[in-house]
């Protein structure tokens, strides 16, 4: 069979020529090599972490989505049809009382039609 892998390297008392400053320096290695492992490991057991990075990841895919699909309206959109709805939404925002009570009629005219029909 073969050797255990984690017995590989240098034993201990192999090699005497390896100064303190050395086998310190092995050991800070050692430390910050199995810190980030530790580190990984608990970066991929934060269920919630991952979740949150998900959905972060979703939004800016939908943003990103969301600028081209504006950017490729406006661009076969004609200018005045552009304009026109500009003025239409700033008069809207000016006074919404008239589209609100549009809207309310038409709501009570759907449910209306509904009913009839029952």
């Amino acid at each position: 069979m073969g050797q255990d892998p984690r017995a590989a390297g240098p034993s201990v008392g192999d090699d005497t020529s390896r100064t303190s400053e050395e086998i310190r320096a092995d050991i800070a290695q050692t430390r910050e090599a199995v810190g980030d492992t530790v580190e990984a490991l608990a970066e991929k057991t934060d269920v919630k972490a991952q979740a949150h990075q998900r959905v972060e990841d979703v939004k800016d895919n939908v943003r990103a989505k969301a600028d081209d699909l504006k950017a490729k309206v406006q661009a076969t959109t004609p200018a005045g049809a552009q304009r026109g709805g500009r003025h239409v939404a700033s008069k809207v925002r000016e006074n919404p009382a008239p589209l609100a009570f549009g809207g309310a009629v038409l709501v009570a005219f759907l449910i209306g039609r509904r009913t009839g029909r029952s």
